[in-house]
């Protein structure tokens, strides 16, 4: 299951949460259904932003082999942004 960070926009936390894809989150109350948290003082209906956020992303095609992904050996990273 799929992995998103949401933020209130009440207190302007940032709390992850794993849900399937079609599942549209909105509210505060949604949130805390989905991860299990206690609703605390946040009104159940303040709004929650889903954030815009990167994974891991592998061109299919070294998969297919035994070699490394191009950035592993050298070539195609722009930037160094994987930490090798």
């Amino acid at each position: 299951m799929p992995t998103y960070d949401y933020r209130c926009e009440l207190t302007g936390n940032i709390y992850e949460a794993r849900h399937p894809m079609a599942l549209k989150l909105s509210n505060w109350q949604d949130l805390c259904d989905v991860t299990g948290m206690e609703p605390g003082d946040t009104p159940p209906d303040s709004p929650i932003t889903k954030l815009l956020t990167t994974g891991g992303v592998v061109k299919s095609n070294p998969l297919k082999s035994q070699n490394l992904p191009p950035c592993m050996t050298g070539g195609g990273c722009s930037g160094g942004g994987c930490g090798i």
